[in-house]
Order: structure tokens, then sequence, then C-alpha cells
């Protein structure tokens, strides 16, 4: 995997309940030098590191064990931390006020992620 640009020092929330998702995705988040924290894989432990932790970005999966994450977007909003809602679920599942947060569809590439989060780095 070639490294990921725009994300050395950034502390990036994965919130991501498909493990090797989560796993793949972490690992290229950090082989690129980002600080990733998680994968987390609910809600609650998303919202505990939201609270707990300064953030730069997060790649969200709205659905998680079968809870729907918009309390986890709305919080990331609150914060004023930019991510992106990854889904496999069709445009009209999420929700009119999210529509300018971006959402990518399942299978997404990692960097193709980071590029759509921090924009092309120059």
């Amino acid at each position: 995997m070639a490294k990921l640009q725009g994300v050395t020092g950034k502390r990036i929330l994965v919130v991501e309940d498909e493990y090797f998702i989560a796993s793949d995705l972490a690992r290229d988040l950090e082989a690129s030098g980002a600080d990733v924290l998680g994968p987390v894989p609910t809600v609650a432990d998303a919202l505990r590191l939201i609270e707990a932790e300064p953030l730069d970005g997060a790649v969200l999966d709205v659905k998680l064990r079968g809870d729907l994450a918009f309390s986890v977007a709305d919080s990331l909003i609150e914060k004023n931390v930019p991510f992106i809602c990854m889904t496999g679920y069709g445009s009209d599942f999420i929700p009119e006020r999210y529509a300018a947060i971006l959402r990518c569809e399942k299978p997404s590439e990692p960097d193709d992620l980071i590029k759509a989060l921090f924009g092309s780095p120059q």
C-alpha cells in the first residue's frame, strides 16, 4: 500500500463495527503516520472518545451493531470535527440534515476516504 498523503500527525477516529474494514483502515492510516483512535464498534464507545480526545477527523459507519450512529455524527458536528459517513446503504438512508456531510460507499479505499476528508495534498 502506498503511504496516504495528508494524515501524518492527524488524530483520526475510526468508528466501524466490521472487523476487517476497521482493521484495514486503521492499519493504513497508522502506516501513513496518523494517530488512530479506535477502531470502535459501538455508538457508546465513539461518544466516549469524542468527549475525551481531541480529534482532527473521523470515519463513521452509520450503522453499528444494529444501532444508527447519528448521535455520533451530531457530536462530531458539535465539536467541529470533519468526518465522512461510510456506509453500504444508499443516500436515501441518510437523513436530509446530513446532506452536506461527505458520504463514501463501502467498500472504499483508505486513500479515497482521506482525500475526501482532508482534501488532496498540495
